[in-house]
C-alpha cells in the first residue's frame, strides 16, 4: 500500500486560494498568521549589537547601529565665515559718505545691467526659439491635423464611431436591459383615460369644471403680464448693476458707506425717474442710526441730507445740515454742504458763521468769495481772508485775477512773493508783469536764492534772455547745472529733454536748444554707448513731434562725433520730412565737408539738387564728388544724371571710362543693362550688350546678375536654349544665387512644356540652398499652376515643418491666399500672425482678408502696419494704392503717393521687375505704381 496520501489529504501549496480560477479572491486570517509574538527589547539588540562588533573587532555600536562619539567642544568659530561681517559695524553711524557709497555702487549695477540688457534679451529669445523649433507643443504637431477636420462632410462625421465598452459582458447586459417589462399600475392607466374627458359640472363657486387655466378662486393666470413683470424686474437689476449700487442701496445690509452713497447719489437722478417710496424709507431710517450712533460724524448727515433733496424734501435736509453744522462747527465738507443747499442771503450769512468757526479754512474763504456777485465784494473777502492766511497762494491768485489794473496786479504779487518767497509761481508771474528786463530778473534772482534746488527758476531765466534776444542763454544754463549739481539737485536726463520738449511747444526753441546742449550727457560715462542713446532720444522726439530739440540732440552728437556718416544721414533724413529744403542742403553740404569720402551723402545732396530742378547744381555736386573720391556709386549716379536727362552720349562716354578706371562689378552690369535700354544707332540684336556681358563675365565669372542679363538678352532674342545654357553655367559658378535657379525654372517650364525639369532645377536649388523660402514658393507656385493642387499643399506641409522655413511669410500668405478655403484664411491668419510675428507680406495678406471681409478699418490698420514694417517693399504700396483706389479718398491717395516719392521703394516681386523693365527708366513713381498694380495676383 502507498504511504502517499490522496489529494485532497494533501497540504495545500504555498500561497493557495480556493477558487482562483472560477474568479474567487483571497484573504488571510491570524489563525493562517500563527499567534503574534512580541519583538526583541532594546537591551537585547544592543547586547547583540556588542556581540557582532566584538567578533568582527570594530568598536562598540549604538542601539541604531551609529558609533558612539566622544562630546566634543561646540567649536563655533571653526564654522565661521570669514567673509560675513554681520554685526561688525551694527553700532556705527550711517553718514552722508555710506549713502554716497550706495548709490555709486547701485548706479554701476544699473548701468552693467542695462549694457548687457539687450545681448541677454536676444539670447533668450534665440534659446527660447530653438527649444521651441526642437520641442513643438503637442497643440502645434497636430494644428494641421485640426484645421484639416473643417473639410469633413457630415456624413463623416455621422459615420465615426461612439467611444463606449465594447467588452461581451457590458454589451450583454445593456441588451437585456432593453428587453425588460415592467408592470404599469392602474392609476396610470386610469389618469390617461382621464385626461381626454371634460367635466361639465358646475362647482360650489359657481364655475364650470372644465379643462381650461382658470383657477379655483376665480382669478385667470396672465402669462403676458408675468413676462412683462419678469422683464421689468431685470431691467431694474441691470440698472442697479450699471449703477455700481451695492447692498446698503438695497436696504439688504445692516450698514452702509456714507462717501460711497453719496457717490451713487450724485450719480443718480431719482427726480426724473421712477422709484420706490419703500427703498427711500429704508435707506432713511439706516442713516438716521448712523447719525445717532455717531453724532460727530459729518459724511453721515450729508447722506442724509442729499438723500431728502434728491427725494424732493430740501427743507428737511437744510434742517439735518443746520443740526450737522451745530453739532460739527470744525467740519468743512459739512459747512460747505450747507452752504450749497441754500441760496442768495442765507448762503452768505452761513459763510460767514463757517469762517467764523474756520478761519484757516481756504476752501471756506474760497467759497464765501463765489457767493459774491460784484469784484469789489469779492476783493474785500478776499483781502479778509488773506489777512488770516497770508501764506495761501490759492488765495492770492485769486486776488490777482480779479485784479483790472496791471499795476495792482504787480503790487498784489510783489506783496505776495515777499510774503511767500518760496513760491515759485508767484515769481514767475511776477516776472512776466514787471515793466523792465532787469526788474524781471531781479524777481527771478530772488526767486533762485530762495529756491536753490529748483530747475524751474533757471528755465525762466534762459527764456527770459531769449525773449530779449540775448545771447546769453548757454551762459544760464551753464551756471544752472553748476548750481544745481552743487546743490544735488540734478534732474535726471530723461526729466531734462522733457523741459526742452514743453520749453519747444511753448515757442522757447533756443531755450530747448540750450537745455540739450548743456544736460544731455550729464550722468553718461565714456564707456556707455553714448552715440547710441542719443539717436534713440532724437528718434523719440521726433516721434512725438519736437523736431527743434531733435535737430539739437543730432547737432550736439555732431559736435562729439563729426564724421559719424549714420548722424550725418539721420539728420538729413529729419531736415527732408519735417524741414525745409535750404535747412537740408545746408545739413548736407556740412555733411559732405565733414565726411568726404562718404558717396551716399555726396548722391543724395546731388539727388535734392536734381529733384529740386537744379540739375546744374547737381552736375557741380557730382563733380566735386569726382574730386574727392572718384569712385563707382559717383560714376553711376553721373550717368543716371545724364540719361535722365537725354545726354546719352555723355552717358556713354561716361560709361566707358568707368570701366577704365573703376571697373568694377557694379560699373559692368550698368553698363551691359544701359546697352540693353540704349543701344547703339541701326543696332538690333543687342550685340553691344552680349559683347559687353561676355567681357564682364571673363572678368567676373562668379557675378550671377552678369550671366541674369546674358540669359534674359537671349531670352528676349527668342534664343530660348542658349538662354538655358547661360542660366545653368551661371548656377554651376554661383550655386547660392536664388535668382538664377528661379530664372531657370521658368526657362525650363517654358520650353519643355512639361514639369519634370522645372522639378527637377528647383529640386537641385534646394539641395544647394537648403531652407530657402523663395524655392519652396516657386515649387507650390508650380504645382498650382499645373494644377496639381494637392501636390502643392504637400510641398506647402514640407515648407512649414519646424526647421524648414516655418517662420517665411511669403509662404504663409501663399497658403493662406491660394491653399486654402476662404472660411479658414482667418483662423489661419491669426496662426500665422502668432508664429511669424513681424512680416510684411503676411501683414499684407491679413489687410487683404478683412479686405475681403468688408471690415475696411481694420484692413488699413494692417496695410499701414506692413508699411511701416518695411517701407521699401513697393508691393505693399501697391496694394494699398489698389485698396484706397476701390475705398479711399483722393485726399488720402495724394498723401499716400506723397509718402511713396519719399520712401523710393526699390524691392518687390511685382515692383523691381516693373521699375526695371527695358524702356522703363524714365517712368515717375505714379506711373510705375499703376502698372504694379495691373500685375499683382
Amino acid at each position: 500500500m502507498s504511504g502517499r496520501k490522496d489529494f485532497l489529504s494533501q497540504q495545500a501549496p504555498e500561497n493557495y486560494v480556493a477558487g482562483l480560477g472560477r474568479g474567487a479572491t483571497g484573504f488571510t486570517t491570524r489563525s493562517d498568521l500563527g499567534p503574534a509574538r512580541e519583538g526583541p527589547s532594546e537591551d537585547q539588540i544592543k547586547e547583540a549589537l556588542a556581540k557582532r562588533a566584538a567578533q568582527l573587532g570594530a568598536p562598540t555600536p549604538s542601539a541604531y547601529g551609529a558609533v558612539e562619539k566622544k562630546e566634543e567642544e561646540d567649536e563655533d568659530e571653526r564654522f565661521q565665515d570669514p567673509e560675513n561681517e554681520v554685526g561688525l559695524f551694527a553700532n556705527g553711524a550711517y553718514d552722508r559718505d555710506d549713502d554716497e557709497a550706495d548709490r555709486i555702487y547701485q548706479d554701476i549695477d544699473e548701468r552693467m545691467d542695462r549694457r548687457r540688457k539687450a545681448r541677454r534679451e536676444a539670447r533668450e529669445k534665440q534659446e527660447r526659439d530653438d527649444y521651441e523649433a526642437k520641442n513643438p507643443k503637442i497643440q502645434q504637431q497636430f494644428a494641421d491635423l485640426k484645421r484639416s477636420l473643417g473639410s469633413i462632410t457630415d456624413e463623416q462625421w455621422q459615420n465615426i464611431p461612439e467611444v463606449g465598452d465594447l467588452t461581451g459582458k457590458n454589451r450583454r447586459t445593456k441588451q437585456n436591459s432593453k428587453q425588460r417589462f415592467y408592470a404599469v399600475p392602474d392609476s396610470v392607466i386610469a389618469g390617461a383615460r382621464n385626461t381626454t374627458e371634460f367635466d361639465t359640472n358646475v362647482t360650489d363657486e359657481g364655475q364650470q369644471n372644465g379643462s381650461g387655466s382658470d383657477n379655483v378662486d376665480g382669478t385667470m393666470t396672465n402669462f403676458a403680464d408675468i413676462g412683462a413683470a419678469r422683464d421689468k424686474v431685470l431691467q431694474v437689476n441691470l440698472d442697479k448693476a450699471a449703477m455700481g449700487s451695492s447692498d446698503a442701496n438695497s436696504g439688504s445690509a445692516s450698514t452702509i458707506d456714507p462717501k460711497g452713497y453719496l457717490t451713487s447719489l450724485a450719480k443718480t437722478d431719482l427726480r426724473s425717474r421712477d422709484y420706490d417710496i419703500g427703498d427711500v424709507k429704508r435707506v432713511e431710517s439706516l442713516l438716521q442710526s448712523v447719525i445717532k450712533t455717531n453724532s460727530r460724524h459729518p459724511p453721515g448727515y450729508i447722506a442724509l441730507a442729499r438723500l431728502h433733496e434728491l427725494a424732493g424734501k430740501p427743507v428737511k435736509a437744510r434742517d439735518v445740515m443746520s443740526q450737522c453744522c451745530a453739532l460739527n462747527p470744525h467740519s468743512e465738507d459739512a459747512w460747505l454742504e450747507n452752504i450749497r443747499l441754500n441760496e442768495g442771503h442765507n448762503a452768505k450769512v452761513i459763510a460767514a458763521a463757517a469762517v467764523k468757526e474756520n478761519e484757516k479754512s481756504i476752501r471756506l474763504w474760497t467759497r464765501a468769495t463765489e457767493l459774491e456777485t460784484d469784484p469789489h465784494s469779492k476783493k474785500r473777502v478776499l483781502r479778509r481772508a488773506l489777512d488770516l492766511l497770508p501764506k495761501s497762494v490759492v488765495l492770492w491768485k485769486q486776488l490777482v485775477q480779479l485784479s483790472q489794473d496791471e499795476s495792482e496786479a504787480r503790487l498784489l504779487l510783489s506783496k505776495a512773493c515777499s510774503e511767500i518767497p518760496a513760491s515759485i509761481e508767484l515769481h514767475l508771474a511776477l516776472a512776466r508783469i514787471v515793466e523792465t528786463v532787469d526788474d524781471a530778473r531781479k524777481v527771478l534772482n530772488t526767486c533762485r536764492r530762495a529756491n536753490p534746488k529748483n530747475a524751474e527758476v533757471w528755465i525762466a531765466a534762459t527764456r527770459l534772455e531769449e525773449q530779449v534776444k540775448s545771447k546769453n542763454t548757454s551762459n544760464i544754463m551753464k551756471r544752472a547745472v553748476m548750481s544745481l549739481a552743487n546743490e544735488n539737485a540734478m534732474l535726471k536726463r530723461e526729466e531734462w529733454i522733457e523741459h526742452a520738449e514743453k520749453c519747444e511747444e511753448e515757442g522757447a526753441v533756443l531755450t530747448g536748444q540750450s537745455i540739450i546742449q548743456e544736460t544731455l550727457s550729464y550722468g553718461l560715462d565714456e564707456d556707455d554707448d553714448r552715440k547710441k542713446l542719443f539717436m534713440e532720444d532724437a528718434q523719440a522726439s521726433i516721434s512725438r513731434g519736437r523736431y527743434a530739440i531733435a535737430r539739437a540732440i543730432y547737432a550736439y552728437i555732431l559736435r562729439i562725433w563729426p564724421t559719424s556718416k549714420s548722424a550725418w544721414e539721420a539728420s538729413a533724413n529729419l531736415e527732408k520730412v519735417h524741414g525745409k529744403r535750404e535747412d537740408l542742403w545746408n545739413v548736407l553740404e556740412k555733411a559732405v565737408e565733414a565726411v568726404p569720402q562718404a558717396d551716399d551723402l555726396w548722391i543724395q545732396y546731388a539727388n535734392e539738387k536734381y529733384q529740386s530742378g537744379d540739375v546744374d547744381g547737381a552736375r557741380i555736386v557730382l563733380g566735386k564728388a569726382f574730386n574727392q573720391s572718384p569712385s563707382e556709386n559717383i560714376y553711376l549716379e553721373a550717368i543716371n544724371l545724364e540719361a535722365k536727362n537725354g545726354q546719352i552720349d555723355q552717358a556713354r562716354e561716361l560709361l566707358q571710362q568707368a570701366r577704365q578706371e573703376a571697373g568694377t562689378d557694379r560699373v559692368w552690369i550698368k553698363s551691359v543693362a544701359f546697352a540693353r535700354t540704349h543701344p547703339e544707332p541701326n543696332e538690333t540684336n543687342s550685340s553691344t550688350a552680349l559683347d559687353l556681358v561676355n567681357q564682364a563675365l571673363q572678368l567676373y565669372p562668379s557675378q550671377w546678375k552678369l550671366w541674369a542679363q546674358k540669359g534674359q538678352i537671349y531670352t528676349a532674342l527668342a534664343l530660348l536654349p542658349q538662354a538655358r545654357e547661360a542660366y545653368t553655367t551661371g548656377t554651376r559658378a554661383n550655386p547660392k544665387s536664388i535668382t538664377l535657379w528661379l530664372l531657370l525654372a521658368h526657362l525650363e517650364e517654358q520650353l519643355a512644356g512639361s514639369l519634370v525639369k522645372a522639378r527637377s532645377v528647383l529640386d537641385r536649388a534646394k539641395a544647394q540652398n537648403p531652407k530657402t523660402a523663395r524655392l519652396w514658393l516657386e515649387s507650390v507656385r508650380l504645382e498650382r499652376r499645373a494644377g496639381n493642387l494637392a501636390a502643392a499643399k504637400n510641398l506647402m506641409a514640407r515648407a512649414l515643418q519646424p526647421g524648414e522655413c516655418h517662420k517665411s511669410g511669403i509662404l504663409w500668405s501663399e497658403r493662406i491666399w491660394h491653399l486654402e478655403p476662404r472660411t479658414q484664411r482667418k483662423p489661419l491668419s491669426l496662426e500665422a500672425v502668432k508664429v511669424v510675428e513681424s512680416d510684411p507680406t503676411l501683414f499684407v495678406t491679413v489687410a487683404r482678408v478683412f479686405w475681403a471681409e468688408r471690415k475696411l478699418e481694420k484692413a488699413v490698420t494692417w496695410f499701414e502696419k506692413a508699411i511701416l514694417l518695411d517701407s521699401d517693399d513697393g508691393d505693399t504700396w501697391a496694394w494699398y494704392w489698389k485698396f484706397l483706389s476701390m475705398h479711399g479718398g483722393e485726399g488720402k491717395k495724394e498723401d499716400v503717393l506723397e509718402k511713396l516719392r519719399l520712401a523710393e521703394p526699390r524691392h518687390g516681386e511685382v515692383w523691381a521687375g516693373v521699375r526695371k523693365g527695358v524702356g522703363r527708366e524714365g517712368w515717375g513713381v505714379k506711373k510705375v505704381l499703376e502698372e504694379v498694380v495691373k500685375g499683382l495676383e
